[in-house]
């Protein structure tokens, strides 16, 4: 019983340009940094930032599907390790999102001055 090689240089190539798409629209939106996006807020953060949180999400996510091979395991072994990290990601943010409004907080009415 052999097995036969197949190559899978397609999708090699289909997932790096779909992770250098996703980089350059990351990169195009830090330096430009558009109005719209940048000025008009949800939940505490402006939307550039969202969307740098999404990118950024979406590109682990599909990092860790593509070359840890994830894609080919089954549903429970895939939910095992994705929602532990999903999680955690959202505590994160969370923490950081809450913390960082109660530090402006402190620091904006305060005669404190920003030194960091």
């Amino acid at each position: 019983m052999s097995h036969e090689h197949v190559s899978n240089t397609k999708r090699i190539w289909f997932v790096f340009g779909l992770l250098s798409v996703v980089t350059t629209v990351e990169v195009i939106l830090g330096i430009y940094k558009p109005g719209v996006l940048e000025f008009n807020h949800f939940v505490g953060l402006n939307l550039l930032n969202w969307i740098f949180y999404i990118l950024t999400i979406f590109k682990a996510y599909y990092i860790v599907w593509a070359f840890m091979h994830m894609e080919g395991e089954k549903s429970s072994l895939r939910w095992s390790v994705v929602s532990p990290v999903i999680f955690l990601v959202l505590y994160l943010l969370f923490i950081l999102l809450t913390e960082g409004h109660y530090i402006y907080g402190v620091f904006k009415d305060s005669t404190i001055k920003w030194n960091f």
